[in-house]
């Protein structure tokens, strides 16, 4: 029995989505470039309209300075994998938030140097920004040095165990 024509369609728009999603990942994060958009949870959504490729993207930070760096990086990324009409969309619902993160990308920033963010508590008790681990040697013996560090989603720690500063990034 051979598929119908809607069957048909369906399944090559799933594949073009597979092939979408697949490209998306060579997309890099420009402050954090050993990170993608797709493992850093900015991907809210991808979907083919009569229009074209619609690709929603939710920024990590409203006020992050790479924003439109990032939005015609996913756009010339996705056009240049063969996909003629695209529109990238900036999304703030379902809202960022660092649980977005997968472990790859948590385990990512941790090689990179920076502290990856702890999950967010339940009840509305925000993380202990001062209590964290130190990427380098893992002691918990570390100091808040600045609670801004060069971005406004990165904060400055201090590790008095292997003496090395590091940057953690900010749970959100």
């Amino acid at each position: 029995m051979h598929p119908n024509h809607d069957e048909t369609l369906a399944l090559e728009d799933a594949e073009r989505l597979r092939a979408i999603h697949a490209v998306l990942e060579n997309v890099m994060d420009p402050e954090i470039p050993t990170l993608n958009v797709v493992e850093m949870g900015m991907i809210a959504g991808v979907r083919i309209e009569p229009s074209g490729v619609v690709v929603d993207m939710t920024p990590t930070f409203a006020g992050c300075p790479a924003l439109n760096f990032i939005q015609e990086d996913i756009l010339n990324t996705v056009t240049g994998a063969g996909e003629p009409h695209v529109t990238v969309n900036v999304v703030y619902d379902p809202p960022w938030t660092t649980d977005r993160l997968t472990d790859g990308a948590r385990r990512k920033l941790k090689e990179f140097g920076l502290a990856p963010p702890g999950k967010r508590c339940a009840g509305g008790q925000p993380p202990d920004i001062a209590a964290v681990p130190c990427p380098y040697c893992d002691s918990a013996q570390t100091d808040l040095e600045s609670i801004f560090g060069p971005t406004l989603c990165r904060s400055i720690h201090y590790c008095r165990d292997c003496q090395q500063s590091f940057e953690h990034f900010k749970a959100v």
